[in-house]
């Protein structure tokens, strides 16, 4: 299969334009048409000479992204579940704000990683996706936005999949989200979360970026948290909360702590006030997440006056919380739902 156009970065175009006999200005023309002008094929490369595109069509393909399905919600969020070129399928979301438009990307095709509240995990891990499949989902989401003027204002990486445990290649689709010359992304407007991977959470802290992590606890204790989340038996919690404080004193940077709120699991005061001991004194914020019910899972959502009262607790013991705004409820916007969905459809 010929390698995806996406995956290459500037410097690799440069390198290839050299070793193909053509000058390295070249690399900037086609990295434009791509990022910003964002074509889909490579006849349409009007500045770029006949032979060079037909170079590029023999020895390149772009990202095949079949658009399986779409659904919009009444708060105008917009779930994708796109094909991909060995039948598998991901999903993405546009997620609209009155600060911009984020978009929820994919990293694997699946995720093995098993919480149990968690649709994604369906069906485990199926493979790694490559970095310019993770960027065409971004450009797919920028295409449709460019019909009424808008942009991609942020990114989170927390749909599908633990971009931790596909390193090298989500931090392929980072550099190339920040890029000047691409879609030229904020560095703090892109967030990404790990379920707890600790050696890619020590070497995120070496990396000398400005983006944002995020840290799916669900639990204030390794057992909970174990029952919970069967990674952390890998990744005990205490070794999660060490590298999360090394973060913290090498970046400088605040962490967010995802805390999906489980009815009669997690979300009691007790629960509330050990998590507030946990992270007391820490440069953080958490973020509580009422659980989506997943028919496939048997937990249930937590009263709404629980849900504020484990808010009271934390801001009570002066850790920074909010709770998520729900986003496209009505369309199956929980990560893996939609994907679950069709994957129980083409096995019947």
């Amino acid at each position: 299969m010929k390698p995806f156009i996406y995956d290459y970065t500037l410097e690799d175009l440069q390198a290839w334009m050299k070793e193909n006999d053509e000058p390295t200005f070249r690399a900037g023309q086609l990295f434009e048409w791509l990022y910003v002008k964002r074509v889909n094929n490579f006849e349409d490369m009007s500045n770029l000479s006949k032979a060079l595109r037909q170079k590029l069509v023999d020895q390149f393909q772009f990202v095949t992204l079949t658009e399986i399905t779409r659904f919009e919600s009444k708060d105008g969020t917009i779930k994708f579940l796109f094909g991909l070129h060995d039948n598998h399928a991901i999903e993405t979301v546009i997620m609209r704000h009155n600060y911009g438009n984020s978009i929820c990307v994919t990293t694997q095709v699946g995720c093995r990683i098993g919480c149990t509240f968690c649709a994604s995990t369906l069906g485990g891990l199926k493979r790694n996706l490559t970095g310019g499949e993770i960027i065409a989902q971004v450009v797919v989401a920028q295409q449709m936005l460019d019909a009424t003027n808008e942009r991609v204002s942020s990114i989170v990486i927390m749909g599908s999949g633990e971009p931790f445990e596909n390193y090298d290649e989500t931090m392929k689709f980072l550099r190339m989200m920040i890029h000047e010359k691409g879609l030229n992304i904020g560095q703090r407007h892109i967030t990404v979360s790990t379920s707890g991977i600790v050696p890619s959470m020590y070497k995120f802290a070496e990396e000398n970026t400005q983006i944002n992590l995020a840290i799916s606890i669900h639990a204030p204790n390794d057992k909970l948290r174990s029952k919970l989340m069967p990674v952390n038996r890998r990744f005990p919690f205490e070794d999660v909360m060490e590298a999360c404080h090394n973060y913290i004193a090498k970046t400088g940077r605040r962490i967010t702590f995802e805390y999906a709120l489980i009815g009669g699991v997690n979300d009691q005061s007790e629960h509330a006030q050990e998590l507030a001991d946990v992270l007391k004194g820490m440069l953080c914020h958490v973020n509580l997440i009422p659980v989506n019910h997943v028919p496939e899972r048997d937990y249930v959502r937590t009263p709404r006056e629980q849900i504020f009262e484990f808010h009271r607790i934390l801001e009570r013991n002066k850790i920074s919380v909010t709770i998520r705004r729900e986003q496209g409820h009505d369309i199956a916007a929980a990560c893996g739902q939609l994907r679950a969905k069709h994957m129980e459809s083409t096995v019947g």
